[in-house]
């Protein structure tokens, strides 16, 4: 599988001056990014931004680098810098890239996995689906697996470290008529990465990035 592309960070959204009469044009953009809230031009926003806008495509894993570039190249309003600006942000953290299929540990280790969304269950129709929405109108639905992850992950030091808690669940937390998970920690990470470009995509949840 290829790599994916997903932004970090939650969106703070524009902040403008405090000046009258009032400036319409916003002095940055900003986005919480670990302990830090990090300035963006408009640009720069622009294309952070532009990561999130085609779900369907990140359900199936086809964004990338390079479908990120060719959008911004060939958008209505071309962005001629594409290219230096897409490496620019994934230098400084706020788009990250991973191989679905690869050793996810290193990128795992080095981010947490926080819920934005609503979690609204399973239904009788598809007890092995649990869904994820806002206002309780579900958007997603994943793996069970996924969905305890994406619940609790961010009360572990990194996603990576909620893997290896998800796998080596013992018996004592089991319930009565459960069996055990019977999955690696890489085997959970993978199922993980598979549904994460999806969760990030709709809101449901972001990448922050560890705190050294």
């Amino acid at each position: 599988m290829p790599r994916v592309i997903v932004p970090a960070g939650l969106s703070m959204g524009p902040r403008f001056r405090y000046v009258r009469p009032p400036d319409p044009i916003p002095e940055c953009y900003e986005i919480h990014l670990g302990d830090d809230l990090v300035e963006l031009t408009e640009t720069e926003a622009a294309v952070w931004a532009a990561a999130f806008v085609d779900a369907e495509r990140h359900a199936k894993l086809q964004v990338n680098r390079e479908s990120l570039i060719r959008l911004l190249e060939t958008a209505p309003k071309p962005e001629p810098q594409a290219t230096t600006l897409v490496d620019g942000l994934i230098e400084r953290g706020l788009l990250v890239e991973f191989d679905t299929d690869g050793n996810l540990e290193p990128i795992f280790r080095r981010h947490k996995l926080l819920p934005l969304g609503q979690g609204l269950g399973s239904t009788a129709e598809a007890p092995h689906l649990h869904r994820v929405g806002l206002a309780n109108q579900p958007i997603l639905a994943v793996p069970n697996s996924v969905y305890g992850l994406w619940s609790f992950s961010f009360q572990s030091p990194s996603l990576w470290e909620a893997c290896v808690y998800y796998a080596a669940a013992d018996q004592e937390e089991l319930m009565e008529d459960e069996e055990p998970l019977g999955m690696t920690p890489a085997e959970v990470a993978t199922e993980v990465a598979n549904h994460l470009p999806l969760i990030i995509a709709t809101g449901c949840g972001f990448l922050d990035p560890v705190l050294q």
